[in-house]
C-alpha cells in the first residue's frame, strides 16, 4: 500500500451512540489533515451485548436492567445528547423501542465492504437506529437500508436468510476482543495505533498525520545514499 494511504479500522457497534459521534468526529478530522494523505476507512464488527436475542429486547426494560432506574438512564443519555447536538446528530433516544442484536448488521456491513459502499451503509444504520428509531432486527428494514446504500436487495435478502459469513464475522469480533478492545469506538490507525473512544477531531487528525509522517521517515531512511 502506498505510503500516503493511512488505514483507519473503526471497531464499532451500530447500537453504540458514541460510535455515531465518533464517526462525525472522524469525518471532521479528515478535513484537518493534509490533502496528500488518503484515508482508507473500514468498519469492523464488535458487539456490545451478544446476549440480546435475535429478535431484540424491549429497550426500556433492557436499559432499566442495565442502569438500574429511569434516573440512571437519564444520566447516561445526557452527555450523549449534548455531544450529539455538537456534532449535528439529532438523537431520538427516547423513541427507540427495541435494543437489537446487531450481528446481522455486522454481516451486512461485511458485504457492503465488498460492494464498496460500507461507509454509506454505516451512516444509514446509525441514522435508522438513533434518529428514525427503526428496528434493526427486522430483515426488511436491513434490506431497505442496503438498497439505499447501493446494494442488491434480492441478494441481500438471500444472504440474510442464510448462514453466510457468520463464522467470519464472529471470528473477527473475537479477534478484536483478544487484541484487547474493550470499548467502542476504537479506531486502529495505520494498523498500529489505537484511538479509544469518540475522541476529538483534532486528536484523530494528529494520529493519522503522525502515521503518515512516520512512514515518510521510514521510507527516507531506507533510500540509498
Amino acid at each position: 500500500m502506498a505510503v500516503n494511504v493511512v488505514e483507519v479500522d473503526v471497531v464499532s457497534d451500530v447500537m453504540c451512540p458514541w460510535c455515531y459521534i465518533g464517526k462525525r468526529r472522524l469525518e471532521k478530522a479528515l478535513k484537518l489533515i493534509p490533502q496528500d494523505i488518503e484515508v482508507k476507512i473500514t468498519w469492523r464488527p464488535y458487539q456490545l451485548d451478544a446476549t440480546i436475542p435475535a429478535t431484540g429486547r424491549d429497550r426500556k426494560t433492557y436499559l432499566e436492567q442495565k442502569f438500574g432506574s429511569a434516573e440512571g438512564i437519564d444520566q447516561v443519555y445526557e452527555p450523549i445528547a449534548k455531544a450529539g447536538k455538537e456534532e449535528g446528530i439529532p438523537f431520538n433516544l427516547e423513541g427507540i423501542k427495541v435494543s437489537p442484536n446487531t450481528f446481522d448488521c455486522h454481516r451486512l456491513l461485511h458485504w457492503a465492504e465488498i460492494e464498496g459502499v460500507q461507509d454509506s451503509l454505516a451512516e444509514l444504520l446509525f441514522q435508522a437506529y438513533f434518529v428514525d428509531a427503526k428496528d434493526l432486527t427486522d430483515n426488511e428494514t436491513l434490506i431497505a437500508l442496503a438498497v439505499e446504500a447501493g446494494m442488491d436487495g434480492a441478494v441481500t435478502k438471500r444472504l440474510l436468510e442464510s448462514d453466510a459469513d457468520k463464522e467470519d464475522v464472529q471470528a473477527e469480533i473475537d479477534a478484536y476482543r483478544q487484541m484487547g478492545v474493550q470499548s467502542v469506538p476504537t479506531m486502529i490507525v495505520g494498523k498500529k495505533y489505537a484511538v479509544v473512544g469518540a475522541r476529538e477531531d483534532t486528536t484523530i487528525a494528529e494520529v493519522i498525520e503522525g502515521v503518515y509522517q512516520e512512514r515518510l521517515t521510514e521510507q527516507s531512511g531506507q533510500m540509498p545514499a
